[in-house]
């Protein structure tokens, strides 16, 4: 085996891994898929026997490809989760079976990471994002950060505390007993099909927020509060008549199907006993890319 195979071999091991930071770190399955891959390129031009500990080495190198492509988005001026006109971008659903990960999904959504953590993920700073990323999600130490932001260790260590902060609150752990998940999912699913205004604010958390995301052909919007949110469901009940039961991002959720295709992925956030935040994503392109077949049985 030549020196390239063996280095490619050796990348490949950190492959899931790697793809697991740049997904927190990104929101886009695709754009993280990239970033390893250029992670892959650098590794390859770089004098790799002089690397004391790849995956560490590599862990940095992905950091800070993703910190260039979100401060790429920023130059753009793309829209952020949340703009002043209401639009909405949700991070990519990872959209599994309803009886459990495949071993490369396990990987990637080690340590519960529900579309509640990416939504606010989305919303940090780069640095922070970056900071809190690789220290709080991947235990990297805060002197090997701080060369990729080009700061010391202790305002690195600052950013992470307000990144912290920001995620503390407002992201529920997640409740250990999936089958109460589901049942609160199924009785949100069957008080929109009957158009049961009360069941429908019974099972919602007074300060309930939705979120749409329908791309960039449709409009996407933001609901708040337990009677918005009921009126909307039975509005959009069709989604619901249609729903067959998923996991999203390792939490019980559902896919909307039409003749096979993917209408719209539902993930839902629960704290006690009641939905705190529902998202859902109907974004036709991102939908496209959703392989039924391997999640929805009889799709």
């Amino acid at each position: 085996m030549s020196g390239e195979e063996m280095l490619a071999r050796r990348f490949e091991e950190h492959r899931p891994h790697l793809r697991a930071v740049a997904y927190r770190m990104l929101g886009s399955l695709s754009e993280a898929e990239d970033a390893v891959q250029e992670a892959w390129l650098r590794l390859s031009r770089s004098d790799a026997d002089a690397v004391e500990n790849l995956g560490g080495w590599l862990t940095t190198v992905v950091g800070r490809v993703c910190l260039d492509m979100l401060r790429s988005r920023t130059t753009r001026r793309e829209d952020p989760l949340h703009d002043e006109d209401g639009r909405v971008r949700l991070p990519d659903p990872v959209v599994s079976r309803a009886d459990g990960l495949d071993p490369e999904q396990e990987v990637l959504l080690a340590d519960s990471v529900g579309i509640a953590l990416m939504v606010v993920l989305e919303t940090l700073p780069p640095a922070e994002r970056l900071t809190f990323v690789l220290h709080d999600l991947f235990a990297v130490p805060f002197d090997e950060i701080a060369p990729v932001l080009g700061r010391t260790a202790a305002a690195t260590r600052q950013l992470a505390s307000r990144g912290r902060r920001r995620v503390q609150g407002v992201v529920p752990a997640p409740d250990p007993d999936p089958a109460r998940l589901r049942a609160v999912v199924d009785a949100f699913l069957a008080a929109s099909r009957g158009g049961d205004f009360a069941a429908l604010v019974d099972v919602l958390d007074p300060e309930v927020v939705a979120r749409s995301d329908g791309g960039a052909l449709l409009p996407s919007l933001v609901r708040r509060g337990a009677a918005e949110v009921a009126s909307q469901a039975i509005t959009f009940a069709r989604l619901a008549e249609a729903a067959r039961p998923v996991l999203v991002n390792g939490l019980p959720g559902v896919v909307a199907l039409a003749e096979g295709r993917a209408m719209s992925v539902m993930a839902f956030t629960v704290r006690d006993g009641r939905i705190i935040a529902l998202d859902i994503l109907t974004d036709p392109e991102r939908l496209a890319r959703i392989d039924l077949g391997a999640v929805v049985d009889d799709a």
